[in-house]
């Protein structure tokens, strides 16, 4: 039976962040991804895309998902977050991955969820400036790309690569395959631009 992803996008979300798990790994990596939104309506993303949702975030269960991924935003650092406390430590709880890159990493310290395990997030200042929870500087990983602890992947806004990447660990794609994912990717930085 393959993977299944339940993906949260709210208003503003980065394109980004989330395309390579989205376009690459359910195309070729065998797993399937469902995007949801908070209240299930059209959303429409920081770049201008226009977004049906699959679902709303009211219906996604953990024994239906191996994954949740908190795909960033603004929408994180406002009061207008919407709320993803007890949905992410259900899935915890059902020893499933819950994973958040950019501003979605706010929630999750928010939640309490990074208080015990290794992280990162954009920089340790935007979790303990944003949020009144957070107690898990200690914890934090300074430059990492990406960090796997406990079933939690979290992940900078600029590193969407490594990001995906972990994702595509945690629900099984061989380490050979995401060797040439990444290889393919950096594969861009070694050639000349021609003008």
């Amino acid at each position: 039976m393959p993977k299944k992803i339940a993906i949260i996008l709210t208003a503003g979300y980065a394109d980004w962040e989330c395309a390579f798990i989205n376009g690459i790994g359910s195309a070729y990596f065998g797993f399937e991804t469902v995007n949801v939104s908070p209240d299930g309506q059209e959303i429409v993303s920081q770049g201008g895309l226009r977004t049906i949702p699959d679902d709303s975030m009211a219906h996604i269960k953990p024994n239906d998902f191996d994954m949740l991924i908190l795909c960033g935003s603004a929408i994180w650092e406002t009061a207008e977050a919407p709320d993803v406390k007890n949905l992410a430590l259900n899935f915890l709880n059902e020893n499933k991955y819950v994973a958040a890159i950019c501003g979605g990493t706010l929630a999750l310290a928010d939640a309490g969820i990074l208080d015990n395990r290794r992280h990162t997030s954009n920089a340790l200042e935007f979790l303990t400036g944003k949020s009144e929870t957070y107690n898990g500087s200690s914890y934090y990983v300074e430059g990492a790309a990406a960090i796997s602890d406990d079933n939690v992947i979290t992940a900078a806004g600029s590193s969407p690569v490594q990001f995906s990447a972990a994702v595509f660990r945690a629900v099984g794609v061989e380490e050979k395959t995401i060797s040439e994912f990444l290889a393919m990717l950096a594969s861009e930085h070694s050639k000349n631009v021609q003008t």
